[in-house]
């Protein structure tokens, strides 16, 4: 179907509803369907019944997702006057104290709090609480 059928079974899907009639009956070309039983297209009321019954999603389907986690140390604000005379050696102070945990997102949501470790040559994080209702202490941009 190009653009031009889905705007034309759209507009008399539309018709058919302003007019009281079935969208089932209506053919992909807009016409009413003559004979019941007869081979046919699929219409929008099969994709409309489709799409809005309550299926529930298997939550296997769901374990293969891969989601960003994002670890944030800290925060600033800078002019933009002090981050062009950044260079290598140059330290940026954040706004938490040293040893306060830092945040862990997944996604855009605060999902837990953890600490710096180091593993071998790698910095990692240990998760010291997991938040009951992630994101509620407030979303933002992960750094």
């Amino acid at each position: 179907m190009n653009p031009a059928e889905i705007d034309a079974l759209v507009a008399s899907a539309q018709a058919a509803k302003a007019a009281g009639q079935p969208i089932s009956s209506l053919m992909a070309d807009g016409s009413v369907e003559a004979a019941p039983g007869a081979a046919r297209a699929p219409q929008l009321a099969d994709f409309e019944q489709a799409m809005l019954s309550p299926t529930e999603v298997p939550i296997g389907m769901l374990l293969d997702l891969t989601l960003p986690v994002s670890i944030e140390l800290g925060r600033t604000s800078m002019m933009v006057q002090e981050i062009l005379r950044l260079g290598r050696g140059s330290v940026i102070q954040l706004d938490r104290l040293a040893g306060e945990p830092i945040d862990i997102y997944v996604g855009e949501r605060r999902f837990a709090e953890g600490e710096v470790v180091v593993l071998g040559e790698h910095f990692g994080v240990r998760i010291t609480r997991v938040l009951a209702n992630p994101g509620a202490a407030g979303t933002a941009n992960a750094a």
